[in-house]
């Protein structure tokens, strides 16, 4: 008997040890210290009193002036309907490639039904942190640890929708969930930092490749472009120079045809016989001036000191040439068979004779 009323004393002192300790102020946030009924109430603004009359739900309290009912009326629960901001603790999470993650984040929502959070959950807080963590170990399960780092955005939609559909029983609706911070192994952050350096390193031996390339294909288009120039130069200068020399020969060729036209219009003149004799002795002794200049082999003819005879040699060959061309000529100007005439006799002797006597 002793012994159990000993026991019985010291669970009394203990459960009014833990009566006498506040709440947390988590808790104080739901169910903050509960106003008296003293008949004429003020509400706060964005503050929603849940009234009680005898010990059963009777209605929510406005902003602003309201009365109530002493002894039977009681204000049983204070909701806020501004913004709330939960800190969701840090937790474990395994990835789809089994990495293990600590992960925390923030949750932001907000009571839309001030009776469904008073009647609807014992403690809205908690169940919506516990509902947090669920889901996000539920999505961090279904990606792998690169997907987690480029889609955090996706992830938190995706866990305030799995939020929003388990909290409209609540009248609850989380507005956002950030993701704060990811804590990675130290094995894993090692050679997450090696696959990095791994990239740049690649990157760069691929930019420096595409540089040689561009470089290289540079240099051979400049060198084609140089050819292609100096082929075009060259076709343009043997061009010029075989207009040149075109031109060069045909005023030549004009020159020469004038020449011989002025020394056959000479010789046609009086005395022009004699002229032509003295060109070609002037030659001749010329042409003996400059022997033996050129080469050591010189063939002379019999007679060199003969100059005479050289010179009617030279002038027989040019009348011997021009005869072929008379004969042409006069060919021409004849008249027809029917009207020739029979030429007169000429007494003159024939050309070679008379070659052969001079």
């Amino acid at each position: 008997m002793l012994a159990q009323r000993v026991a019985r004393a010291v669970a009394a002192g203990l459960l009014r040890e833990s009566l006498r300790q506040p709440l947390p102020a988590v808790r104080r946030r739901w169910s903050s210290s509960l106003p008296m009924n003293t008949v004429v109430l003020f509400v706060p603004q964005q503050e929603a009193w849940v009234v009680e009359r005898m010990g059963r739900f009777h209605r929510i309290l406005e902003p602003g002036l309201n009365f109530l009912i002493p002894l039977l009326d009681r204000i049983r629960y204070v909701q806020s309907l501004k913004e709330i901001v939960i800190n969701v603790p840090e937790q474990s999470a395994v990835t789809l490639d089994n990495v293990t993650l600590q992960i925390d984040g923030v949750l932001y929502l907000r009571i839309m039904d001030p009776y469904k959070a008073s009647y609807g959950v014992e403690d809205p807080e908690y169940a919506v942190t516990q509902l947090a963590q669920t889901t996000m170990r539920s999505e961090l399960g279904k990606l792998s640890l690169d997907k987690v780092f480029r889609e955090r955005e996706s992830l938190n939609a995706s866990i305030v929708d799995a939020i929003n559909q388990a909290s409209d029983f609540w009248g609850i609706r989380c507005l956002r969930y950030e993701i704060k911070d990811i804590h990675v192994p130290p094995r894993v952050k090692e050679s997450m930092q090696m696959q990095v350096e791994a990239e740049r390193r690649k990157r760069a031996t691929v930019l420096e490749s595409e540089g040689t390339r561009e470089s290289d294909i540079n240099v051979a288009e400049g060198r084609k472009q140089a050819q292609i120039l100096a082929s075009e130069a060259e076709k343009a200068e043997q061009i010029n120079r075989a207009a040149g020399e075109a031109s060069a020969v045909l005023m030549k060729a004009q020159s020469k045809a004038e020449a011989i036209r002025l020394l056959a219009a000479a010789l046609g003149q009086q005395n022009g016989g004699a002229a032509a004799s003295l060109s070609v002795a002037e030659q001749y002794v010329s042409a003996f001036s400059s022997l033996a200049k050129e080469t050591n082999t010189v063939l002379l003819p019999s007679n060199t000191g003969d100059v005479a005879s050289a010179v009617a040699q030279a002038m027989g060959i040019y009348s011997t040439l021009s005869r072929p061309q008379a004969a042409k000529s006069a060919e021409t100007a004849a008249p027809p068979p029917h009207q020739a005439q029979q030429p007169p006799f000429s007494t003159e002797e024939p050309e070679p004779e008379r070659a052969g006597a001079s």
